[in-house]
């Protein structure tokens, strides 16, 4: 096998990945040029790993296990020595095209090891360093992708959005976080400001005070999305649609929690495809 055919396979691989577990992400990085939407693609599978790495481990014991093997198996992708996987070999391409940066791999898995003897966050500056390394951390990645020729730092914008996004997913997750993993990533200062007790939230109580609580953290997310969107001029010309186009679908979960009447218990909040489509058309290119 040429190594042209096997790196399409190693890519293959990563874009199935994305694929199977975002489509909303896949949907819009998939207008990106080819060359780019691969390398996204494989930065994509790398956090797919960090995050399966917890998420598909019951006890405490294997999670730390499984986060060991992916960190040893960074440390030596850093030195040169390559693991024989599709990921690394398609992300050593990545690696030998753009001017990657290791830091924010090695802080998505300080992020991953975070949710491993969880607690719940007491200030909403605690929920923000939590979202920086869970996904803030994966807008550092793609910037040398999207923001390769860029003349002004795009990092604060790029890293807005990724904690934007994060924040979008604890407001969409509520109900499955309690129920299937026990975890409240809504801050717990703020759920005693509105006086609304962790005993609700496990009742599933959509009342105005949890209404509160929520709005609270969605205000935050949109002056994020807001912040990177005043900075998309800075990204590059041929990255610009499909970057802005996941920032407005993600915002769209938002929209469609509203509709649904802040129920983020036994609802499952998303996105439509017709209301994607809707919004890549209405997407400026």
């Amino acid at each position: 096998m040429t190594r042209t055919v096997s790196l399409q396979r190693d890519f293959a691989h990563c874009e199935r990945v994305i694929k199977r577990h975002s489509k909303s992400f896949y949907y819009a990085f998939s207008r990106l040029p080819e060359e780019k939407a691969r390398a996204v693609y494989a930065v994509y599978a790398f956090c797919r790993s960090a995050d399966d790495s917890v998420d598909e481990n019951d006890s405490s014991l294997a999670q730390t296990a499984a986060l060991d093997r992916l960190s040893d198996e960074l440390d030596l992708f850093s030195r040169g020595q390559d693991p024989d996987r599709p990921l690394w070999r398609a992300l050593r391409h990545v690696f030998d095209t753009y001017a990657m940066d290791i830091g924010p791999f090695r802080d998505q898995l300080t992020g991953q090891r975070m949710d491993i003897g969880f607690s719940a966050p007491r200030t909403m500056e605690d929920v923000e360093t939590y979202s920086y390394y869970v996904a803030g951390s994966v807008g550092r990645m793609l910037l040398p992708i999207i923001a390769s020729g860029a003349e002004k730092d795009c990092t604060e914008a790029a890293v807005s959005l990724g904690v934007a996004m994060q924040l979008t997913n604890i407001l969409r997750d509520v109900g499955e976080d309690h129920r299937d993993k026990g975890r409240v990533y809504l801050p717990l200062e703020e759920l005693d400001r509105a006086g609304y007790t962790l005993d609700q939230l496990a009742c599933g109580d959509v009342s105005d005070r949890f209404v509160a609580v929520w709005e609270t953290v969605a205000r935050r997310a949109e002056m994020l999305y807001d912040q990177f969107l005043g900075h998309i001029g800075e990204f590059d010309a041929d990255s610009k649609f499909a970057v802005l186009a996941s920032a407005q679908v993600y915002r769209g979960i938002l929209t469609s929690v509203r509709e649904n009447r802040y129920d983020c218990f036994a609802k499952r909040n998303f996105v439509t495809r017709r209301e994607m489509v809707r919004i890549m058309a209405d997407t400026p290119r």
